[in-house]
């Protein structure tokens, strides 16, 4: 089985990794706290591991120095030609390769290009760094992946230490707080789309799904009767061009739970599509066949945004809401990283942070019972259970269902 590259082997002594040239690096603790490399990197792994052999003999000898650092120095290589070869060898998706290469080409060669690898300092990178505070999101990414490029110059031994030190300077900022709606916004929002547009944001605001995954649903992944949505691939623009494939990462393959009050609203729909083959988009642009177009979802976000009186909305909030709502309802981080489709628990943390004005109406409800009050007043009810959004998707409310359900056990009771 041939192992992921930069995984290490579980060893008593020392630790090899293959690097993303495909050579091997090797490297140990020594007795004095520190941690030492090879003096180069090895085409064969039996080779980097008579090196660390030879390191463990001569610690249990008692001979053994610290060895003084050795590297390759490399002032004919420019860092662009270095930066290039290193995004290249990458295992990479189009749209991260578009990424990389635009971040390339606007923030990171203008400034370092020509330079010589070796010849980059500290306060050059810092310099470079506070130049882009305008547009934080530019900042964090170029110098995020001007890091990734040196530490593998590091690792080959090219730069004895990585000039990129600001600390946290790869985190983004956020420039302003997550926006949600409101249940009532929500529903709001959704009455006043376009009837052509509406069940794919539905989608993005009830069940948090990106842009990109609502427009690459299949029919084949909208299962109703189980009340799931799968989410298996997206869409990106990569150079002008629609391009399908799959998440970013694993966790963005996912099945969503969609809250059940809006299932019979979605199957009226699904029944109008039956002539539909199952591996065709579920909402495909103009010609019914390409991926539908971002911007038209736009167009209809739009007239939603508008109805709502809330003209800075992003499509991309309606995902914060959908994940807003969950984490109000008492969703752990791990619940959350799986609706939501991320890797990391650092954003789920955020939701549930924005959701933390819940617990004094937690505290409340708790007082509320101590006093023998155990229905809750109409604030309080969860938001599946208001009765507009209900009836608009032609649902009976669950409060109404519960109420019939007391007055037959009345009756029977008579």
């Amino acid at each position: 089985m041939t192992r992921a590259k930069g995984r290490r082997s579980p060893r008593t002594f020392g630790e090899i990794a293959i690097l993303p040239s495909g050579r091997y690096r090797a490297r140990y603790w020594g007795p004095d706290g520190q941690r030492y490399n090879a003096p180069r990197t090895y085409v064969a792994k039996t080779d980097a591991e008579g090196w660390l052999a030879d390191q463990e003999r001569a610690i249990s000898r008692g001979d053994w120095e610290p060895p003084q650092p050795k590297f390759t120095p490399a002032p004919a290589v420019s860092f662009g030609e270095y930066a290039k070869a290193s995004v290249k060898q990458r295992t990479l998706r189009p749209a991260t390769v578009e990424l990389y290469e635009k971040l390339l080409r606007l923030a990171i060669l203008p400034a370092f290009g020509d330079a010589p690898i070796t010849s980059i300092t500290p306060e050059q990178v810092r310099g470079w760094y506070a130049g882009m505070k305008n547009t934080p999101t530019q900042q964090a990414n170029a110098y995020g992946l001007m890091k990734s490029i040196l530490k593998q110059a590091v690792e080959e031994h090219l730069i004895a230490e990585n000039p990129c030190r600001v600390r946290g300077g790869s985190q983004k900022e956020t420039a302003k707080q997550i926006e949600v709606l409101t249940v009532a916004q929500l529903t709001q929002y959704i009455e006043a789309l376009p009837e052509r547009r509406r069940i794919p944001l539905l989608l993005a605001g009830w069940c948090g799904l990106r842009s990109g995954e609502v427009r690459g649903l299949r029919m084949q992944d909208l299962d109703f009767d189980a009340g799931v949505v799968h989410v298996r691939q997206g869409v990106v623009r990569v150079k002008g061009k629609l391009l399908i494939g799959p998440p970013k990462t694993k966790a963005g393959i996912r099945s969503v739970s969609i809250p059940p009050h809006l299932l019979p609203g979605l199957k009226v729909w699904l029944a109008q599509q039956r002539d539909r083959p199952r591996d065709a988009l579920a909402f495909p642009g103009g010609d019914g066949v390409s991926p539908m177009n971002d911007t038209t979802l736009y167009y209809a976000h739009e007239q939603g945004r508008n109805a709502i009186g809330m003209p800075g909305l992003t499509v991309h909030a309606l995902r914060h809401t959908s994940a807003t709502l969950a984490a109000q309802l008492g969703a752990t981080i791990a619940e959350l990283q799986a609706r939501i489709g991320h890797s990391t628990p650092n954003m789920a943390m955020r939701y549930q942070h924005v959701a933390g004005h819940r617990d004094a109406e937690l505290a409340a409800r708790m007082s509320r019972l101590a006093n023998g009050q155990t229905d809750e007043p109409e604030a309080d009810r969860q938001p599946a259970e208001r009765a507009p959004a209900r009836r608009r998707m032609g649902v009976r409310s669950q409060g109404s269902c519960r109420a019939r359900g007391r007055s037959a056990r009345a009756r029977r009771t008579d």
